[in-house]
């Protein structure tokens, strides 16, 4: 099991390039299930979270082929069953009953594992797959899906906490070959849902209102293949924007997409971080004092909870007395109690915190307890006096492509330990 060993102190400077997106890859990946045809795949991270989905694609029969970010697959003959020893590593695994579903009308699929974060139910996903006209029983721990066949309806996919991410890509995926028209009232809206819905568009289907909370599926008899770029990882971006507001000179993303950050980058101008922003690139240059903030986290546009944690690093040693209050997942704290090892002045009530700037973090040892936390310790850590050691640094392998290798291109000081 790897850890890191972060030495703070140094200033990032220099460029960066941005990977493909992990959360729009995912269902992507999925969706090659749909056809008979080839797909081709391009700008796919290399990451533990993929390598599983594409080890789950070729369990279920797919031909797979992976070389330089391009993955190309042909899914001619399908299994319909997913077994647990794969599924149980990775939650996104879930997507792939929509297709299984739609092409197959059959799928025997065990729950889901990942990170600790909290309540992540996937019951808007079932409800909605009855809805279109499936069978759904969950038995000894798999999810058995059957159909005759499927329908068009209307499907309400907000939550408690807001719409599903990938219950709105399940639900269209499934529908896209159903008889007639599916409306999705409450669908998410984040831009992993509209490169989804525009692969599904290429592949012949007829989706209408992606990128809204009210998705218009008409289905159709069969899909084809596709070749697709994956959308830049707009979280991957925010954490490294958020290391180079806490410990950068001067910093410049290249390929990104400013409008998938605009809540990030409105909250980034509000702490006083000087922004350059152009159409495919950001520029971040270093701010004598940050100011204290007033967070929320919010779907899609709002402040994404998957920065959530990788800002309140940045704000334990921002001067005043910050808040935090997690609306799309309140248990997502996790983070804290390693943060307040190093020296951070925390307290949290409910799903809020409130963060009191230190002058200084030290290093200490911590542990890691899901994907975006990981990355919030890196962070800290770079503003830490002394080295700081992070266990179980494979949760961020699952979403971050060399996060290490790119922060000590900017002048890190990151050495990885195999154990």
């Amino acid at each position: 099991m790897d850890k890191m060993i972060v030495h703070g102190g140094s200033l990032l400077q220099g460029e960066v390039t941005m990977s493909g997106s992990k959360n729009s890859a995912l269902p992507i990946l999925a969706a090659t299930l749909l056809t008979r045809e080839p797909c081709i795949i391009e700008h796919v991270p290399d990451l533990s979270d993929i390598h599983y989905m594409l080890t789950i694609l070729n369990m279920l029969g797919s031909e797979v082929e992976r070389a330089s970010g391009i993955v190309k697959v042909r899914a001619t003959h399908l299994r319909t069953e997913a077994p647990y020893d794969i599924v149980r590593k990775m939650r996104a695994s879930v997507c792939i009953l929509g297709p299984l579903l739609g092409r197959e009308h059959a799928a025997t699929v065990s729950l889901p594992g990942g990170c600790v974060i909290g309540d992540r139910p996937i019951d808007l996903h079932l409800r909605g797959f009855e809805e279109l006209g499936a069978t759904v029983q969950v038995k000894g721990g798999d999810i058995h899906l059957l159909a005759s066949h499927l329908h068009g309806t209307t499907i309400h996919l907000r939550g408690k906490y807001g719409p599903t991410v990938l219950g709105t890509g399940n639900i269209m995926m499934a529908a896209v070959l159903a008889e007639g028209t599916t409306v999705i009232e409450g669908a998410a809206t984040e831009p992993e849902v509209t490169d989804l819905a525009e692969v599904l568009i290429k592949m012949g289907a007829r989706i209408h209102g992606s990128g809204t909370s009210r998705i218009i599926i008409e289905g159709v008899r069969e899909l084809h293949g596709f070749r697709h770029t994956i959308i830049p990882d707009r979280i991957e971006a925010g954490t490294f924007l958020i290391a180079a507001a806490m410990a950068g000179k001067k910093v410049t993303l290249h390929r990104v997409i400013p409008q998938h950050l605009e809540a990030l980058l409105h909250v980034l101008e509000e702490a006083g971080v000087p922004l350059k922003i152009k159409k495919e690139s950001i520029t971040i240059t270093a701010s004598p004092s940050l100011k204290a903030l007033s967070i929320e986290t919010l779907p899609f546009p709002g402040f994404a909870t998957d920065l959530q944690a990788q800002l309140s690093a940045m704000l334990c040693t921002t001067q005043g007395v910050s808040t935090i209050t997690e609306h799309v997942f309140p248990q997502r704290f996790m983070h804290l109690a390693e943060l307040k090892r190093m020296g951070a002045n925390i307290e949290l009530d409910g799903a809020r915190a409130t963060i009191i700037g230190v002058d200084q973090l030290s290093g200490a040892p911590v542990m890691a307890s899901d994907l975006r936390a990981s990355a919030a310790l890196v962070l800290a850590a770079l503003r830490a006096d002394g080295p700081t050691e992070i266990n179980r640094v494979y949760h961020i392998d699952r979403g971050y492509e060399g996060i290490d290798r790119k922060l000590n291109k900017l002048g890190a000081k990151i050495q990885r330990i195999q154990e």
